[in-house]
């Protein structure tokens, strides 16, 4: 798969993390001091949405019950034998670019 425009980088300040639709799925973007990271959206625990998560350092914590992921990786910070899919980040003039393939 390729690159696909996710998103603006304004729409994404340091310390934050976003939803968006990349090529039909949905992803959670983070900036961590300035570098962007992209996970898939989806919570393994109850299926709740990471992008809507807490951002604290790198680590984000899901809404609904509190797991904790590593955007960096996607890995879940208690079990890093496990995590979610981490996608390629690129960023182009003021455009992010995510290949979610």
């Amino acid at each position: 798969m390729a690159f696909v425009r996710a998103a603006k980088v304004a729409e994404v300040p340091p310390g934050t993390i976003r939803e968006f639709q990349v090529d039909g799925k949905t992803i959670a973007l983070a900036n961590v001091s300035g570098k962007f990271y992209a996970i898939n959206n989806t919570c393994l625990h109850r299926g709740g949405p990471l992008g809507q998560g807490v951002l604290e350092g790198k680590v984000v914590t899901c809404p609904w019950h509190g797991w904790e992921y590593d955007v960096t990786s996607g890995k879940v910070a208690q079990n890093p034998a496990v995590g979610v899919d981490s996608y390629g980040v690129e960023v182009r003039g003021e455009d992010i670019f995510v290949d979610a393939g």
